[in-house]
């Protein structure tokens, strides 16, 4: 093989068109120019990535239009590379933007490389499908073939989002066909066979990537004479005189709409709310349409920390969501909730919710998981761990009035209880609520969180986040009595305590909620059970939406309402761990602008900690806890010995601890002009 080593220099040219056919139309003369890739996208796909980042960052720009081709050249030098682009844009007159900068580049490369997930769900939620994936036509006929595709599609009554190598005339298709229904799935065929024949009319092929497989094997009578099909046969019969390798397909095709996969599944009444999927399971598994981005071992992203380490795809998020799917059709896995096949894959999840976010169609694990154990130990016993880590918090606020022989017991209880002891449990402090200013507050009443975790662990960050407030502007209130988001129950599936304990914390807080007071908490798993957990526990609650709605974390809260409020300059270069719910649900743009205020310079640990919550103290989790804390966070720490160490996360800051020795500071210990923020041993 003769290798070929990339240009040292490469230039992005993106142009604008006002639909798929006018970009292809464009392709051949952009060939002779030997670009080193011209790729496509059209608006919808666009549309999709506006409806998923919109909560947390804009889209990459892009020139005006409803289709856009993106197309790199490479050369020796930078000049050189955008020269060519430019001279192309100019020659086509198209709205354009040439990009050389690495990062700016990669931003737009991740529109172009997400969209096989994100058009699998149109704007409206109805799922779309790669049931015409790759057809590949000549790129000088390309635009007509689109053409007659959109019209083929409009006879039919669907919508596809188009997107593919361009440049080879290779085009992918999400359609929002009907495959739930018989007159649907009929209408399915007579769509796929007309495509078939479009294509072949165009001098094409059914597929230039992917391969034929199931879904177009039966329709290769049309591109090819019967005799060269009965050549193939003849030539695998060879090899496989008693068509034991993967019968059904190419030369034997089963109909290409006897194996699909939607309806098969069983309708399960499911606790969750799910509201995003009209409260079936079923749908919700249907988002996977296994695009892999959760089998990825490198990157910015979080997911999927167990497969990172296991390397095994049943436990990675896609093959989890199929057993859940082959679950509720019951063909191969029989043992709906009580099926060991499930459990077993679902055991190693963190809960960690990053497919939430990182996950193109936004599968959400960490929910699934616990609809599954809720329905798996509806009127039965649970494992000890459940009833201990799950009642945590009321543990919690018993060892809180002493502390002391609390902490000689817990390691006896939490062998009784079925926890882990292979690490060091955390020492429970006595707490004591905050001395709250009284002076004048031109920013309004807040009420600030103590959630159980910070309260009786660290209770110096609901001091630290007090102080931080009062000097901001605001006027710092506490709820009146103990509160609680219902996390840990939750998690485990005991869903009734969950609401029990969600319900009591809000009657405690219907003063605040009912006027609307901004809600301050401090640790991000709590955040994000207020802000996505609570309304799928008590989704027609109005004090739930409301709370959800009212929210906040303390820096969004400081750069959204006190934008003129400067912190304490601490110029200093930190790690920071990002817990994995905050990065799923909540973001962290508004930690990062106040910490560019204080003059931190952050190197950002990627992934999960690997201790997430209770995760880390059940039996059998151990090694792949501290493998998790050894593929980046260790690692971050150990090359960074005199920075400071930032995680709002009171399981990351346990982790650091325990792994590395360091302290962890919370970012509201960091706001605090009333300390120095020093690397703790």
């Amino acid at each position: 093989m003769r290798l070929i080593a990339p240009p040292p220099a490469v230039a992005l040219l993106v142009l604008g068109f006002p639909d798929p056919p006018a970009a292809a139309d464009v392709v051949p003369g952009l060939l002779p120019h030997h670009p080193l890739t011209v790729e496509a996208m059209d608006t919808a796909l666009i549309e999709a990535l506006r409806g998923r980042l919109g909560r947390h960052r804009p889209v990459a720009p892009l020139p005006e239009g409803a289709a856009w081709l993106l197309i790199e050249f490479g050369a020796d030098r930078s000049g050189e590379a955008a020269a060519t682009a430019r001279a192309v844009a100019v020659q086509l007159g198209r709205p354009h933007l040439v990009v050389v900068d690495p990062g700016h580049r990669a931003a737009l490369w991740r529109i172009r490389e997400a969209g096989a997930g994100l058009v699998t769900r149109r704007p409206d939620g109805s799922q779309a499908w790669p049931g015409w994936e790759d057809a590949t036509v000549p790129p000088a006929r390309l635009g007509g073939y689109l053409r007659d595709f959109a019209d083929l599609l409009a006879e039919h009554g669907r919508q596809g989002s188009v997107y593919g190598h361009f440049g080879e005339g290779c085009v992918h298709v999400r359609l929002d066909a009907d495959l739930l229904t018989a007159a649907g799935r009929r209408d399915f065929r007579r769509l796929m066979e007309q495509a078939a024949d479009l294509v072949v009319a165009s001098g094409g092929s059914l597929c230039g990537e992917h391969g034929d497989g199931r879904a177009r094997s039966e329709l290769l009578d049309r591109m090819y004479p019967g005799e060269v099909l009965e050549l193939f046969a003849r030539f695998k019969g060879i090899f496989d005189p008693s068509r034991l390798l993967n019968p059904g397909v190419l030369v034997d095709p089963r109909p290409l709409d006897a194996d699909l996969r939607p309806g098969r599944e069983r309708h399960l009444p499911v606790s969750l709310a799910l509201t995003h999927d009209d409260g079936s399971l079923a749908a919700a598994t249907r988002r996977c349409v296994g695009v892999g981005a959760c089998r990825q071992l490198d990157g910015p992203g979080v997911m999927c920390p167990s497969f990172q380490v296991t390397r095994d795809e049943k436990h990675s998020t896609r093959g989890r969501a199929h057993l859940l799917a082959e679950m509720l059709a019951g063909d191969l896995i029989t043992g709906g909730w009580r099926s060991p096949e499930v459990h077993e894959a679902l055991d190693l999840c963190l809960a960690c919710k990053a497919c939430a976010s990182d996950c193109p169609v936004n599968v959400d694990m960490a929910s699934y998981k616990a609809e599954f154990l809720h329905q798996r130990y509806q009127r039965r016993l649970r494992p000890r761990w459940h009833y201990a880590l799950g009642g945590l918090p009321l543990a919690a606020w018993v060892a809180g009035l002493a502390p002391t022989p609390a902490n000689r017991a817990a390691p006896l209880l939490a062998r009784l209880g079925g926890v882990s002891t292979a690490r060091p449990l955390p020492r429970f402090a006595r707490y004591r609520p905050p001395a709250l200013a009284s002076g004048p507050a031109p920013r309004g009443v807040v009420l600030l969180w103590p959630d159980c975790f910070t309260r009786s662990f660290d209770p110096q960050v609901v001091h630290a986040a007090a102080r931080v407030l009062s000097a901001a502007g605001f006027a710092v209130r506490l709820p009146r009595g103990t509160v609680c988001c219902g996390l840990t129950w939750f998690v485990t599936g005991q869903f009734g305590i969950a609401r029990l304990v969600l319900r009591r914390s809000m009657r405690l807080l219907r003063t605040a909620i009912a006027a609307r007071v901004p809600v301050v908490g401090l640790e991000p798993s709590c955040v994000a059970m207020h802000r996505c957990d609570l309304v799928e526990l008590l989704p027609d609650d109005p004090a739930a939406s409301a709370l959800a709605g009212q929210t906040w974390t303390l820096a969004e809260l400081l750069v959204q309402r006190a934008a003129d409020w400067q912190p304490p300059r601490r110029e200093a270069d930190a790690v920071q761990q990002v817990h994995c719910h905050q990065h799923a649900v909540l973001g962290h743009d508004a930690d990062d602008s106040l910490l560019r205020a204080a003059g931190i310079r952050v190197r950002r640990a990627s992934g999960c900690c690997g201790l997430a919550g209770s995760f880390g103290y059940q039996r059998g989790h151990e090694k792949l806890s501290g493998a998790l804390a050894e593929r980046s966070l260790a690692p971050a720490l150990r090359a960074s010995p005199d920075a400071l160490v930032l995680a709002d996360g009171f399981s990351c800051r346990l982790q650091i601890a325990q792994t590395t020795g360091r302290r962890a500071l919370h970012l509201a210990e960091l706001l605090d002009s009333s300390r120095e923020p020093l690397v703790e041993r």
